[in-house]
């Protein structure tokens, strides 16, 4: 399949400061598997805390994966097999494809949450000046070729758009899922609960974090979402997302007008999204 991606994030009406950060990239590789990494993060904490959290994790994460992601020095002489001639010289052909083992993205996956972790961790350890309570959730989407593995940690989260459904794939780490799935409280009542900001599990807050980590085959004409909580709350209504999504004339534009919308909808947090799109 090809991929197609776009991102975006605003501080919002309320913030100065846009504590949010966000990467997305997506190659085809040399065997022709398509290829991408999106992440979100969304960071807390005073005095720059949060938003040195959420850059740091992103930075940690990049680092993980730099070696699928490198691009080939176009100034090297290479030598190509007989299937590489054949495919550069019929491009309608599918490329030969090697795929990489799910477990190995998984592990990949859980590594670089790990590492991100411990990097937020001992820096607001050794710089409380700077980032005493510095700590950011986590969204992020490995995909290769048919397959996505979805991590999460925190609040901000990953949809799938298929068939004209907007599916929820990641579960919120706060204290008003929790109570949800409790049956405490009402789904709705998320975005008008006191304590609704409250989250249980973040990157940097502790010394150790683990990650949600799923596994998502894709087929063409599927779209993730991957958003901060700065977008679902004040977007409350999923039929609303859908159609922004399924009416914008590129993905660019889809994740202009979810940003706007967001702002249309009080604004009040960060706002970041990433829209993946596969045929």
């Amino acid at each position: 399949m090809r991929i197609r991606t776009a991102a975006k994030t605003h501080p919002g009406m309320v913030r100065e400061l846009n504590e949010d950060a966000i990467f997305s990239q997506s190659i085809t590789t040399t065997d022709g598997t398509p290829l991408a990494l999106l992440v979100v993060c969304d960071g807390m904490g005073g005095h720059l805390g949060g938003e040195l959290a959420s850059r740091w994790a992103i930075e940690s994460i990049k680092s993980e994966f730099k070696d699928l992601f490198s691009l080939p020095d176009s100034h090297r002489t290479v030598q190509l097999s007989d299937a590489e001639i054949h495919a550069a010289l019929n491009p309608d052909q599918p490329h030969p494809t090697a795929l990489l083992p799910a477990s190995e993205l998984f592990q990949r996956i859980d590594r670089a949450v790990k590492k991100a972790n411990q990097v937020v961790y001992t820096y607001a350890q050794r710089k409380p000046a700077e980032a005493a309570d510095a700590g950011t959730t986590l969204t992020l989407a490995l995909v290769s070729d048919d397959l996505a593995l979805i991590a999460n940690v925190g609040d901000s989260r990953t949809y799938l758009v298929r068939d004209g459904k907007l599916i929820q794939l990641t579960q919120d780490h706060s204290l008003v899922a929790s109570l949800v799935a409790a049956g405490q409280i009402k789904p709705g009542d998320i975005y008008s609960h006191p304590q609704r900001n409250i989250i249980f599990r973040s990157l940097g807050s502790k010394n150790e974090v683990s990650a949600d980590i799923s596994e998502q085959p894709l087929q063409p004409g599927d779209t993730l979402m991957l958003c901060s909580d700065g977008l679902w709350e004040m977007i409350p209504n999923n039929r609303h997302i859908l159609k922004i999504i399924q009416h914008a004339a590129s993905l660019e534009q889809a994740c202009e007008k979810l940003i706007q919308a967001a702002n249309a909808g009080g604004g009040d947090d960060n706002i970041s999204v990433i829209l993946a799109s596969f045929d």
